[in-house]
């Protein structure tokens, strides 16, 4: 789900909003496609599917959709993988 094989993206993605600073209010699809070099579309597909599958949250912030991780699903997720899933 989170690693296809054109490449690590979207765990990229989620490794960068875990950063100082990105926490609280997250990210824009503009802020992801300029970080990692992609087309808006591109980053906009990513964003939905990880939020589709919980790891992300939506929330607008100063009049624009912002991306923030749900530390909570991503450990449920986790925890999932690890028992052998």
């Amino acid at each position: 789900m989170l690693k296809t094989p054109v490449g690590d993206t979207r765990l990229r993605i989620l490794a960068w909003l875990r950063e100082p600073g990105r926490g609280e209010h997250g990210a824009t699809a503009d802020a992801v496609a300029a970080r990692f070099g992609l087309p808006r579309p591109v980053a906009v597909t990513h964003l939905r599917l990880l939020t589709s599958l919980g790891l992300l949250h939506t929330a607008s912030f100063v009049g624009r959709l912002h991306y923030r991780r749900d530390e909570v699903r991503i450990v449920q997720v986790a925890r999932t993988f690890e028992k052998g899933w």
